[in-house]
């Protein structure tokens, strides 16, 4: 185990045989001299033997202090350039963003040229996943959860919520008879796609049916209407996309492909959805270049 006098007492030394000044070395720490000739008292008494010739002015090292300054100072200096080296590093490794894949896919990579545009010296790592990754066993940088509320754990932005509502290609309408009541629907197949934690609030098929029954009793009643069932949100959009059939999707999720009209709402009923949000720990040593990306997100919505 190293046997070491006080750090700060080793700074305060270095400063002062480098300036060869309490005084300049005391202004230089953000201390007073008074505070630098006490810290020179305890590193003397560690050493047994003094360091510095106080009288006759000019301060002056003594022969002990010579033999001890390079060493410190070449230390000192290789701690700095190590630090500073990390901090390179670390400015110029990717950002890692974590977000829900539906996510990823549908919103935030066809707008990553803007990213690029607007923040060419920053590039991005996008982790599309519908796990929970723990910011602070370092798995991201910064997260986009999907919550009903704003989460409590880290510093939390609310970005936008979403609504569900059916939604389906043109040409598979116009295959059908149109749609005016919510049991017309029922003469497409119907697409469904798993939640990872479903629950009364989930707003899919079942509930939506549940919703438009209080307006239109007579809607069947079923607990497996679907037709067409999907593990990942993902693939059911791209058979909603494909004209497969009608699915429960989110307005932000599917937005691009609503406004380019390869997708429209089959349906007005729409139920609530949860919120998106950035995340990120209050503390993180990248926390100027995370709050870029949580305006930046804020700017493209």
């Amino acid at each position: 185990m190293r046997k070491l006098p006080p750090l700060a007492s080793l700074r305060a030394f270095e400063a002062a045989a480098r300036h060869l000044s309490f005084e300049r070395a005391a202004a230089e720490l953000g201390v007073t001299p008074t505070a630098i000739s006490h810290q020179m008292r305890i590193l003397e008494e560690v050493c047994g033997q003094a360091l510095f010739r106080r009288r006759p002015r000019p301060l002056a090292l003594t022969s002990a202090g010579e033999q001890l300054f390079p060493v410190l100072r070449n230390g000192l200096d290789g701690f700095a350039a190590a630090i500073a080296s990390l901090q390179r590093d670390t400015e110029h490794r990717p950002l890692r963003v974590t977000t829900p894949s539906a996510f990823a896919s549908q919103w935030l990579v066809p707008r990553l040229p803007q990213w690029q545009e607007t923040h060419p010296s920053i590039p991005l790592e996008v982790i599309g996943t519908n796990a929970v990754l723990d910011l602070r066993a370092g798995g991201a940088d910064v997260a986009i959860r999907y919550a009903q509320s704003m989460p409590t754990e880290c510093v939390a932005h609310e970005i936008f919520r979403d609504s569900y509502g059916p939604v389906c290609s043109p040409a598979l309408l116009a295959k059908g008879k149109g749609i005016r009541r919510a049991v017309d629907l029922l003469q497409y197949p119907l697409i469904h796609f798993d939640w990872l934690r479903p629950g009364p609030d989930t707003p899919n098929w079942r509930r939506w049916l549940a919703t438009a029954r209080l307006v239109e009793p007579d809607l069947p009643e079923a607990t497996e209407i679907w037709d067409l069932s999907f593990r990942e949100e993902l693939h059911a959009i791209d058979a909603v996309i494909a004209g497969q059939g009608v699915a429960i999707c989110s307005d932000v999720v599917v937005g691009r492909h609503l406004k380019s009209g390869a997708l429209v709402e089959a349906h007005d009923l729409s139920l609530p959805g949860y919120g998106f949000y950035v995340v990120y720990l209050r503390d993180h040593a990248r926390k100027q270049v995370i709050e870029a990306f949580a305006d930046w997100i804020h700017s493209v919505i």
